[in-house]
């Protein structure tokens, strides 16, 4: 009896999932393979962008050029206990060092030997953590000041190895901040340790940080002088010719005997939007289907309606739950904007809402309600001012829902 052969799907939606083939950002790349040129090293990396647009995935590209021209890497998510206390922030950057440098720095101590006789030995060892954190705990000062003197015995031990610098890479940085009612400044502590470094001192230590683009603007708010310190990289939205390529690449590297037509492929651009998570979840979901209507001898075609219902399950219902009904009917009356999924004022809400709704909302109102958006996650002030969503295609999951606790007019 014959069976059909199993059809791995090429696509990998998921957070931070690296795809079969990353479409597009070669101009960020290359960017970094300058900023590995420095010396001194002058200016650090900010990655940011809308959830979905890629960021940890191009950070994770990041890490093997940076290891093929002589650096290491090292670093982890910013979780948002880490930016409660400097302590914490501290501990982080001493355990993420310590695992780097485990494998590469031996350390030869000394024996006491047994009897009078005997000639002392010396036990080699690989460093621990403990190592570093007694240089911690053992240096007067600041915070500020325990960690430099960790990072200058880290960087004295390697430097003999011919190693180019250190790049120290955090995710989900914008979960740093400041909290000077209880008098801890994690954020800051992290902007002037580095700069610190890098004005005065040979080590070469290279930041990348990669956040929401809340992110910038808290650390411009902490140092005046990030905006010197740091290259932003803003990611957008694919390009239809790189949407095109993130794709039909992943099916042709896997050797899929099941190919996409140009109508599907256009279809799954135009409902992604060019948003690299979004072609990730379509694709799979067009290609499970397209494999079961194979398998049961049926014509392939794009569920589109079926998959924008799942799509908003598991990826927008969550993040739409959190708002009151009176949150809800704002946001949709952002989305009624031509801007929408855009940039969009305070005064431009105000308007739509007063065209569409009995009961529309004033600008003091209007302010409120993007503060408490912005706590949420749902929208973020942009540096030129205005606002937008933070979440992409928000506004046409926006547009699908019914109005909760308004009358619109009419």
């Amino acid at each position: 009896m014959s069976t059909t052969p199993l059809i791995q799907n090429p696509f990998r939606p998921g957070a931070g999932q690296r795809p079969l083939y990353l479409a597009g950002r070669t101009h960020e790349q290359d960017q970094f393979r300058t900023m590995l040129q420095q010396d001194p090293i002058a200016q650090n990396a900010i990655i940011t962008g809308l959830r979905g647009v890629g960021k940890t995935v191009l950070l994770d590209q990041l890490k093997p050029i940076a290891q093929s021209q002589g650096w290491l890497w090292t670093g982890n998510d910013l979780s948002e206990s880490t930016s409660l206390t400097e302590e914490n922030l501290a501990r982080r950057i001493v355990v993420d060092l310590s695992i780097l440098l485990k494998p590469l720095v031996t350390l030869q101590q000394p024996i006491k030997p047994v009897g009078l006789a005997n000639k002392p030995e010396v036990l080699s060892r690989p460093l621990e953590h403990n190592d570093l954190w007694a240089i911690y705990e053992h240096t007067p000062g600041l915070t500020i000041d325990k960690l430099q003197a960790v990072l200058t015995a880290a960087w004295n031990m390697i430097e003999p190895g011919g190693i180019k610098g250190i790049v120290f890479a955090y995710d989900e940085a914008q979960n740093l901040a400041d909290h000077a009612s209880d008098k801890q400044y994690p954020l800051s502590l992290l902007i002037d340790l580095f700069s610190a470094f890098q004005r005065a001192t040979k080590c070469r230590f290279l930041v990348v940080l990669t956040g929401l683009p809340t992110l910038y603007p808290k650390l411009n708010e902490a140092r005046t002088y990030t905006e010197r310190m740091f290259h932003v990289m803003q990611l957008q939205r694919l390009s239809d010719d790189e949407a095109r390529e993130a794709i039909t690449q992943p099916i042709t590297i896997s050797k899929s005997p099941l190919q996409f037509s140009k109508s599907t492929i256009d279809t799954i651009i135009k409902m992604s939007a060019g948003y690299p998570y979004f072609i990730q979840f379509i694709g799979k979901e067009v290609f499970d289907s397209w494999i079961g209507k194979i398998h049961k001898g049926e014509a392939a075609s794009v569920p589109t309606e079926e998959i924008l219902e799942k799509l908003d399950q598991d990826f927008f219902a969550p993040r739409w739950a959190r708002a009151t009904d009176r949150q809800r009917d704002f946001m949709k009356a952002i989305a009624t904007l031509p801007n929408g999924e855009d940039e969009f004022t305070v005064q431009e809400i105000v308007n739509a809402s007063q065209k569409l709704l009995d009961k529309g909302f004033s600008a003091s109102h209007a302010n409120q309600i993007l503060n408490a958006l912005a706590d949420m996650g749902l929208v973020y002030r942009s540096r030129r001012g205005g606002y937008a969503f933070a979440v992409p295609l928000l506004s046409r999951y926006c547009n699908r829902q019914p109005w909760n606790g308004a009358t619109p007019k009419g």
